[in-house]
């Protein structure tokens, strides 16, 4: 059982084995009012979180509603940020510097170009792209991606597939400035590292 429940904590982005371990051990130790919270928690997790159908940020809502970023009349649709993951969306967004409208991806690309539609929402974001420029007159998309080999390799990927758009609607495509250290995770990075990296943004 002890085994059983640490190859599950093993899936989670980051974690060994010596890791789940830990956590089914805390587990063991945790009083029946924690566990069961927990319990509930995790089991309305899929009834009470959704996808915005927009940008696909996970969001709380029983039903497949825009999130408040897309909703918002106040955010700027002239703008389009490309980030990973949702993690990356919520530390560029408390950081209160972008104004502008997101596209979570959905992760990181491979370095071969292999199936990358199965890796990537690379479909989707064609579709939120002309959309977003017919209707909002887009002006820019920034890549908002991780200075490490895959995000490099992602940056490329997506500059040449987004450049026939780019040239239909006149669109300008910049990537995060050198605010960022090569081999930095979006997710990790602090508010004046993000601020620097958007001002530098080329």
């Amino acid at each position: 059982m002890i085994d059983k429940l640490a190859e599950h904590f093993e899936k989670f982005p980051g974690i060994g084995k010596r890791q789940a371990k830990r956590f089914v051990y805390f587990l063991l130790t945790s009083s029946p009012n924690y566990l069961n919270e927990l319990i509930n928690l995790i089991s309305k997790l899929k009834e009470e979180i959704n996808q915005c159908p927009s940008c696909f940020l996970y969001h709380s809502s029983k039903e497949k509603s825009l999130c408040k970023i897309c909703k918002d009349p106040k955010t700027n649709k002239t703008l389009l940020m490309i980030v990973e993951k949702d993690v990356d969306y919520e530390n560029i967004n408390k950081s209160k510097l972008y104004p502008g409208k997101y596209f979570i991806i959905g992760g990181s690309m491979p370095i071969i170009e292999k199936n990358v539609e199965k890796e990537i929402r690379i479909k989707e974001l064609l579709i939120a792209v002309e959309k977003q420029a017919k209707e909002n007159k887009l002006a820019e998309i920034v890549l908002a991606l991780s200075l490490n080999p895959q995000g490099e390799q992602m940056d490329i990927y997506l500059r040449k597939t987004l450049c026939p758009l780019k040239e239909k609607y006149n669109f300008k495509i910049s990537s995060l400035g050198r605010g960022l250290s090569t081999g930095t995770e979006l997710e990790y990075s602090d508010d004046q590292t993000i601020q620097n990296a958007l001002k530098n943004r080329s």
